[in-house]
């Protein structure tokens, strides 16, 4: 693949490069590991916003549907566990869900049974923006690895989840944002 660095963003090789000129104990290798995984996540995340941003929805929103969803059917959370769960203070979530019950994504209401509860719960077109969303997902994921093969893909997968699941053991706190953990 030739070189597809952002407009003044060094390539990866050049990153590597200086950080071994400027610190000698570096592993190139693991380097250009974390460095390529940080790139893509950085590069995924803008496509992914522009795919969101075609639906009239920012990568915030989406995150709030995809909480929604992945709580199955009912599709209802109260507004501190979605909070929790993104890694949002409660006001920045109040905020969120107030902007998305405008747009008529989410619906918040009064628990019937516990009337100090408030839940949230996915309207059908916020579940249709999701899946448009994630029709749009599927079709850049595709196309991403289309040079692997399944076993690659497979192979691929696991080790992105060994990565992950040692991250997440040494780090556990920090599944919010980063302004979360100073």
């Amino acid at each position: 693949m030739g070189d597809t660095s952002g407009a003044g963003e060094p390539t990866l090789e050049e990153q590597i490069a200086a950080y071994q000129r400027e610190f000698q104990d570096l592993d190139p290798q693991v380097e250009q590991i974390v460095s390529a995984l940080s790139r893509l996540n950085r590069r995924m995340n803008v496509a992914y916003g522009r795919q969101t941003a075609e639906l009239g929805i920012s990568n915030a929103e989406w995150e709030v549907l995809k909480a929604l969803v992945l709580s199955g059917a009912p599709y209802q959370m109260g507004p501190g566990e979605l909070a929790k769960r993104l890694g949002l203070t409660p006001a920045a979530m109040t905020h969120r869900i107030d902007r998305m019950v405008g747009e008529g994504l989410v619906t918040r209401e009064r628990d019937e049974s516990n009337r100090v509860r408030v839940i949230v719960e996915l309207t059908a077109e916020g579940r249709e923006k999701w899946l448009e969303a994630m029709r749009l997902a599927t079709v850049f994921e595709e196309d991403l690895l289309q040079d692997l093969s399944a076993d690659e893909r497979g192979v691929l997968g696991q080790f992105l989840t060994c990565l992950l699941r040692r991250v997440e053991h040494a780090q556990p706190d920090a599944g919010g944002r980063l302004s979360d953990l100073g």
